[in-house]
Formats: structure tokens, sequence, C-alpha cells
């Protein structure tokens, strides 16, 4: 077997003297297959290593390395094994060998010697090259066809950043800077580390896996608050920690580990901060550590709740000072002046309500998300447009006795009052609150007080879980502007459910249905509408950064009306123009007759209505609780020649408009330019402290077992990083 090799090589190499130079193949090269009659045959030829010179010439460097070192015949099977499969895994299988197959055409007997060099067909292959070939082969085609294995979801680190290397004689500014690195070494490195000894001159430290010899001491420069490494004895021959977790990953390490990502993104939500620090850190932390992190960051960004109530005196005397004419009241408490209320209106605010705005105010709360227990009052107007105007805020420590809503209604009552002597009458909407209802008759009694649609609706749906039929049936029912229609909806709404009937019944239509309601609504039935969106973002932050940014929220509307306004050429606003413009177009079909100068006969072809635009009133109620001429008053206007947009109520032109929005809400300058406040009885600072009830977290809701669910086999926890059954992926302890 050895002979017939030796003559194979040397028939090799006259080829090579002959030809001089053979351009090698290309690994893995691929000849056309054969035809399905005859089989596959294999064969490899073993390629010697060549040395390549660089600016050496192609012909000058040769191609089959004759120096190099032939394999001995004698080497065992074992050993062939184990180079074939150390190649295999080494992925230099294909650097070894010439996988060929051979060319079976016709012409196969005409191939070039180049080929005949590259494909060396031997049947006497002995056993152990055929069994190391065979074993190679299978391998390789079991590791294409397998299927790639599923993608780690949580993993660890492996390198740990250079930075974080401890060595002898390493300083560090204190004992704390001394303890951070420890513990940034420590999560770097994947091992957890033990305090043995703690105090103001050393901090000594191990490696908490049993059995393990690590060991570290620190001590303080004398003379200097300085420390430095001593020593460091031994190595880590525990193989660091398993699990996913780290003891070292306190609440104040995850706060400096998202530091400058919640700088730039201070909306960035507790999961997000999770991610990124197993992303960077390979650490799974529970949704609390990233919660608390996220907190005590935000407080050194934002300042502390404390402070804020402590500053709210000179923040009302700054609103005072940079708005003249403006409302900004505190009130403390008299025993230990813990805060109880607050009370702002702007100027600007005031003027554009008492100027030019419809009288109608909105009354609503929203409760706060701030560390304390608290609830935002406010006070909204509507201009001209039909958009909200902010005209009054407060905020409350506790809105549970009703005495909330009175002191904020005398607070409203007497801004206005104060600012004119001839207050139009109001038309208040609010929900069915007994404390507010009693507040609107005390402070305003020659008021009109409604209640929201939405509210009521709300309501309703909590009574009966109603469909969306019976809730349409009562929305349709509220805006029925006669008492016809609205009878029509009540019975339908009766056969559909009777409890609902009775339920609506029992409300005073005067107090909700717009066809009965003795003020002007204008159209608003829904008071949620005023600025619950933009204040929302804003109620988590402490109360005088929340107040600042309500302030700025309505110094750019402000500024963007007013801008916008200017713009405008038509007479009315653009949504009453728009309104009167389809009135004008629907009255086009009707029919028109004259009984005097100031009453007409309107035929619509479905009924008969009468007009008087005297009084500026018709039949349908249109004309009365819109403030703009309906369609069938158009067409009495228009059939006397009259200018039909002077006959809409002055709320709606643009000059009034332009009046609503012509004051200023100034900015207020930044904390530390304000001045020191001194309004107590001994000339001292007025103190606020927070209040004394912080906001309760809500109860977890229990799941309650059922009596099918008794005797059912609970589902068995599975890990989502090695998807083994018993464990969760926090406590995992398979392999990286």
């Amino acid at each position: 077997m050895a002979n017939h090799q030796l003559m194979m090589m040397m028939a090799a190499e006259e080829n090579l003297e002959e030809h001089h130079f053979v351009e090698p193949r290309q690994n893995n090269e691929l000849f056309p297959p054969p035809p399905p009659a005859h089989g596959y045959k294999f064969a490899f030829q073993p390629l010697q290593a060549t040395d390549l010179q660089i600016g050496v010439s192609r012909d000058q460097n040769e191609v089959w390395n004759h120096s190099g070192e032939i394999h001995e015949e004698q080497q065992s099977l074992e050993g062939k094994d184990e180079v074939d499969s150390q190649e295999i895994r080494d992925g230099s299988y294909d650097n070894a060998y010439d996988i060929t197959f051979p060319d079976n055409d016709d012409d196969s007997e005409e191939a070039s010697e180049n080929d005949k060099l590259a494909l060396v067909v031997s049947e006497d292959l002995n056993d152990s090259l055929q069994l190391g070939v065979g074993h190679c082969m299978n391998t390789r085609l079991s590791q294409q066809l397998e299927l790639a294995p599923p993608p780690i979801v949580q993993c660890r680190s492996l390198a740990p950043s250079p930075e974080h290397n401890l060595e002898v004689g390493m300083e560090f500014s204190d004992v704390l800077a001394c303890r951070r690195a420890l513990r940034d070494a420590a999560i770097a490195s994947r091992f957890e580390m033990q305090t043995v000894k703690s105090d103001k001159t050393r901090f000594t430290a191990k490696c908490a896996s049993v059995g393990c010899p690590w060991r570290i001491h620190c001590a303080r420069l004398p003379g200097v608050p300085t420390f430095s490494i001593r020593t460091i004895h031994g190595s880590h021959t525990c193989g660091g920690i398993l699990h996913l977790g780290h003891h070292q990953a306190s609440v104040e390490w995850v706060a400096e580990a998202v530091k400058e990502t919640l700088r730039e993104n201070p909306h960035c939500k507790p999961k997000e901060i999770l991610e990124e620090i197993h992303q960077v850190h390979g650490i799974t932390l529970s949704y609390k550590q990233a919660w608390r992190g996220k907190e005590r960051v935000m407080a050194t960004v934002r300042g502390s709740f404390e402070e804020d109530y402590r500053l709210l005196p000179r923040y009302c005397d700054e609103i005072r000072r940079t708005n003249p004419r403006s409302i900004a009241v505190v009130n403390g408490h008299p025993d230990d002046g813990s805060f109880q209320q607050l009370f702002i209106s702007f100027h600007a605010s005031i003027s554009g309500f008492l100027n030019a705005c419809r009288p109608l105010i909105a009354l609503d709360k929203i409760v706060l998300k701030s560390k304390y227990l608290g609830t935002l009052l406010l006070a909204t107007a509507f201009d001209g447009d039909g958009a909200m105007f902010p005209l009054a805020f407060a905020i409350v420590s506790e809105e549970n006795d009703g005495s909330s809503w009175h002191w904020f209604l005398s607070e409203l009552r007497q801004l206005l009052e104060t600012n004119t002597g001839n207050m139009p009458k109001l038309t208040i909407l609010s929900n069915r609150e007994p404390s507010l209802v009693d507040g609107v008759g005390v402070s305003f009694p020659t008021a009109f007080h409604g209640f929201c649609i939405h509210h009521l609706v709300e309501s309703f749906i909590k009574e009966f879980n109603s469909d969306s039929v019976l809730v349409n049936l009562f929305w349709e029912a509220a805006k029925c502007t006669t008492e016809f229609e609205f009878h029509a909806k009540v019975h339908e709404m009766l056969l559909v459910s009777q409890e609902a009937a009775m339920w609506v019944s029992n409300i005073p239509p005067s107090l909700w249905a717009t066809y009965c309601f003795d003020g002007t609504r204008f159209g608003h039935v829904n008071v949620t509408e005023s600025i619950n969106g933009w204040i929302q973002e804003a109620s988590g932050l402490p109360i005088i950064q929340m107040m600042e940014c309500i302030r700025r929220q309505l110094m750019t509307l402000f500024t963007e009306r007013r801008e916008t306004s200017v713009q405008w050429s038509s007479l009315l606003v653009p949504s009453a123009e728009r309104l009167v413009l389809e009135a004008i177009e629907q009255s086009r079909a009707y029919q028109v007759h004259k009984a005097n100068e100031a009453q007409f006969e309107v035929m619509t072809g479905e009924a008969t209505l009468l007009v008087d635009i005297r009084c500026r009133s018709c039949m349908c109620r249109g004309w009365d609780l819109y403030g703009l001429p309906c369609s069938h008053a158009v067409a009495a206007l228009l059939s006397c020649r009259q200018d039909v947009f002077k006959f809409t109520e002055g709320y709606f032109t643009a000059a009034n408009y332009r009046r609503i929005y012509a004051e200023t809400i100034h900015p207020v300058p930044d904390k530390t330019m304000w001045k020191k406040t001194e309004s107590g009885e001994d000339g001292d600072e007025v103190m606020i402290t927070p209040p004394r009830v912080l906001r309760q977290q809500p109860r977890p809701r229990k799941r309650r077992v059922q009596v099918e669910d008794r005797g059912r086999q609970k589902r068995a926890v599975r890990c989502s990083r090695c998807n083994q059954p018993g464990h969760f992926r926090t406590t995992c302890t398979a392999p990286t």
C-alpha cells in the first residue's frame, strides 16, 4: 500500500516538472454532477503547506512545497480521527482537503492535465483514511443539516472593561469612591463581593462564593482622605456567578448607570431601563429596582417635592410681581404649616374672560400623581371659536369633605367681582358631586347650573353595564332641542331597558337636557374636553414645576392664538363663519311668508316654523341655544334683505376673539433669583411644609380561586432563557 502511494506521488512530481506551474484549484470546487446511474466518488488529496513570498514572481514560488513533511503511514486511526475532528471544529477542513466530483461527461477522457492533478482517483485507499473521511463527511453534513439553536434571550457579557481592573496601589478620593470602584469591578467581572470590615480608615472584602480565596484590603493614607488598595490575596477559583442577578447591583448603582439616559429622556420607562442594563451589563433586575433608581435620578434633576412646598410663598410673590393684578394665594394649616391650598389665576385669563368670552364656566378636577396626595381643581371657559380657555387653577391637599370646592368657588367669585362690577349671568357646568352642587349654590346663587353629560354617561354605564345602543340614545336625548324629540328618545330607551329609562327620568331634565335647560350652553355638553390632556403629563411633578408647566402651556396658547387671529379677514371666527354659511345653503330650499316687520313663517317641506328676528328666536330653538341664526332664521333674514352675519352674538366676532388673547402671560424667573418672603408676624419667612398625607399606592388586585379551578393542575414554570422547567430566568444557572 505504501509503494502504491509513493508511485502516485512520483507521477505527480513528473507532471509538475513538465508543466512547471499548475494553478491551484479553489477549495470545494464542484464539477457537474454525474448521471443517476453512476455513483459519486469522493477523492481527497492532502495539500501540503505552501510558502508564498511577497515580491517574488509567480513562477519563482513553488506551488507544492516538497520540503514539507509527509505524514507517516504508521499514523494510528485514533490520531487521524482526532486531527480530522479538530480541523472540522476549527473550520479548517476546506483548507486541508480539496473536494471534487468526477466529471462523467463524454469528454471526460479529454480532461486537462491540471484537472487530473487535482483529481486523484484511488479505489485502494487504506481503511484508516476511508474511515477518517467518512467520519469527517458525516460530521460536516450533519452540521449543515442541523438547525441553528434558539437564540439565548438572556446572557451575561463575557469581557469586563479594562477600566475595572483592580491593582495594588490604586488610589481613590475617599472611602465611598473606593467602595464604588470595587462594586463596579465586581459587577463587570461577574463575581459577588461580601464586605468583611468597613469603617473610616479601612475597607476589606472577599468573594462571596464559598471556598474562593480572593480577598482585597484597602486603607486610608495617613493625613488625607485618600484610600488605596494595599493587598489582593489569591485569585478567583469560583468561576464567577451563574445567575443573572447581582448582589452589588443596588438602587444607587442603577441610578448611576442610567443617569445620562434619564437626563436625555426623562420619560424613559422602568421597563426600558431594565432592557438597557441587561444589554450593557448583562444583569437582570426587578421592576421595583429600576423604578426606584429612576426616582432617585429624577429627584436630583427636578428637585425634591419638599423643597417646592417650602418655596411656594416665594413663587406666589413672583407670579404677582411678573404678572401684575394676577391672583396667587397659598394657605397652610394653622397648626403645623402643612400645605392645604394653592389658588392661581393670571390677569390675562381674567381680562380675556370678562372682555369677550362666552359666559360659560366648566368645573373639573384631576387627581395628581405626585408623591403627596392632592387634587387639581380648575375652572375653564370657552372662547368664541369654541376652544377651551383656562381661567383659574387650584391645588388642594385633600378633597373629601366638600370644603375644598367651597373654598375654590368662593375664590373664583371674589376674583370675578373684584375685576368687574357688572358680572354677566353665568352658566356653570359640573359633575353631580353634592359638595360641588352646594358650593355653586352658595357662591353663584344666580348662575344657571347644569350637569356634564360625560359624567352622567359614565355613571350610567357603571350602573347598568349598558351597550352602545342605550348610550347613544342617552346622548341623543341630551342634545334634543324640543320636548317632543326628547320624550321620543326616552321612549326608545324604555323599549330597550325599563330600568335605564327610570334611572334617566329620576334626574331632573332641567339640569342636563338641552331643550329645557335655562342657561346657555352654546352646544357644550361635555366639560372633560378642557385641559386634562396637557395637564396629565405634568401631574406627577413637584408642585412648583407642575404649575410652571401649566403656565408655559398657557403662555404658548395665548401667543399662538393671538398670532393666528391676526390673519383672519372675516367678520366671524372660522367655526361660526362655517356654520352660518351652511345655514345659508340650507335656507335656499325654504319658503318664507312675512307676517310683520319682525315675525316670519318659514316652510321647510317637513314643518312650518315661526321666526322672530327682533327677539332672535326660532321655534326650533337653535338660534336661542347656540347664539347663531339657524337655517330658518337665515331664510327669514335673507327675505327682508338683512345681513345675516350681524345677527350673531358678539362672542363670535373676530374682533372680540382678539380681545380675549390681547394680554400676555409673562415668564417667571428661575428660583435662584426669587427674593425671600417675610410675611410672618415677626417678619420671618412663611414656611409651608408638605401635606400630611402621602399618595397611597393602589392595592394589587387579588385573583380569587374559582371552584372549577381547585382541582385543575397548575401550569409548570419554564425559564425564558434556557427553556427548562422548574425555575425563572433570574435564577437560571445554565452556562452562557
